[in-house]
């Protein structure tokens, strides 16, 4: 049985896209899962690790060889091995050579279906030290990343600027060109709280150096940590935080080192529709909303930094200075919108085009009422009532609000 080994790989960037990142990691994983399985490597699992600035692998007792193999080749039938005076042919000579052995060397295989010359030949198993390092480009080369991107005068292609890579089998440093940088030992904690280099000593000792660095590298545990800072850190306001999992995994790619902090804003911003507040803390500012025991939205928010700040109360008037003019923006776009009727919208719709062969937004909106009205009366309910909601459905799309929030359409239709 071949000796067994734990293997890490890092590659250390520039910030890495927050969307992307869960999906370049689990990507990342898989091709080196396919690469070490078409190797023939066996190993006992695969645990990946994410935060902004890394993506790793940690390989669990790798094969440090492998097996050696017996590979039979198949030359020439018999009867186009040997002439009628029992001489090899070209053929013959040919397959022997390409065996570095003499004819009288190759062996015969009979089967049902006639005989041939072969010839078995013992591979030797390449050492996993070897074959790491390719494998290692190959698995980024292969990751789903629509564009990637140079830097500086090198001819390397990645999503960001790569900074540092590591690969360590065992205690064994390995070397190798990875995306524009040599493999070594050294890796990189926090940006501003631990910037200097860490030597790896082997793969066991990866989190916990990467965490004595300021770094929780395990996408997981960081998680949970950011989850359990905002249920302890609502508890002052007296009311809930609504976690949206998309946003929490943004979050999570956006920071090694979380911390939180709550803010508030003026009261007055609730006049204005909760869903446009949400949607400015959400998709500007990547903030949490708290709620009341109402269900009702409350003037707090929350969000999650990538520093222990020795003055916290700076970081919260920060954010509280950045929030209130998207949350001004609303609210004036509420107010405008509000001047005028919904209907008033109507027509603007015929500037907008739906598609370019069935006409504009309004055409459909025409098209859409005609099929209001005939459902009604198949239906036996209030033709009026029907035929006006279809005529105002798309009449949102030319707001303020909704040109500012896109994905408030519909919803702000309502209010309206």
């Amino acid at each position: 049985m071949s000796e067994q080994k734990d293997l890490l790989i890092e590659l250390g960037t520039e910030e890495l896209p927050p969307k992307a990142l869960k999906g370049l990691v689990k990507a990342f994983k898989d091709n080196m899962s396919r690469s070490l399985d078409e190797a023939e490597l066996a190993y006992d699992e695969i645990k990946s690790y994410a935060t902004p600035r890394r993506i790793a692998l940690i390989v669990k007792q790798l094969d440090v060889c492998q097996a050696d193999k017996s590979v039979e080749r198949r030359g020439p039938a018999l009867k186009a091995a040997f002439d009628e005076e029992g001489c090899p042919t070209k053929a013959a000579q040919g397959f022997a050579k390409s065996c570095q052995v003499d004819v009288e060397q190759l062996t015969q295989l009979e089967t049902d279906k006639g005989a041939w010359l072969t010839y078995t030949i013992n591979e030797k198993g390449q050492a996993t030290a070897d074959l790491i390092g390719p494998m290692f480009q190959k698995a980024l080369d292969a990751l789903p990343i629509p564009k990637r991107m140079h830097w500086g005068d090198l001819d390397a292609l990645f999503v960001r600027p790569v900074h540092w890579a590591v690969i360590i089998l065992g205690e064994q440093t390995i070397q190798h060109s990875i995306v524009s940088v040599t493999s070594g030992n050294t890796s990189y904690g926090h940006r501003f709280h631990a910037p200097q280099a860490i030597s790896i000593t082997q793969a066991s000792d990866y989190e916990a150096q990467l965490k004595h660095a300021n770094v929780i590298v395990d996408f997981d545990q960081r998680q949970e940590k950011i989850k359990a800072l905002i249920e302890q850190a609502v508890e002052e306001t007296g009311g809930q935080a609504v976690i949206d999992p998309e946003l929490l995994d943004e979050v999570t790619s956006m920071v090694e080192w979380p911390s939180v902090i709550v803010g508030e804003f003026e009261a007055h911003f609730l006049d204005v529709p909760a869903e446009a507040l949400i949607s400015a803390m959400k998709k500007h500012q990547k903030y949490f909303h708290i709620i009341d025991d109402k269900q009702q939205l409350m003037a707090y928010f929350i969000t999650i930094t990538n520093i222990q700040s020795q003055d916290p109360e700076q970081i919260k008037q920060g954010n509280e200075r950045v929030i209130r003019p998207r949350l001004s923006d609303a609210n004036f776009f509420w107010s405008q919108d509000k001047k005028q009727s919904l209907e008033s919208k109507l027509e603007p719709l015929k500037r907008v085009i739906f598609q370019n062969k069935l006409g504009s937004v309004f055409d459909k909106t025409e098209r859409v009422t005609q099929l209001a009205q005939y459902i009604a009366e198949q239906l036996n309910i209030d033709t009026h009532l029907s035929q006006r909601a279809a005529r105002l459905a798309k009449c949102d799309l030319m707001t303020d609000m909704v040109n500012e929030f896109p994905d408030l359409q519909g919803i702000m239709g309502r209010y309206y």
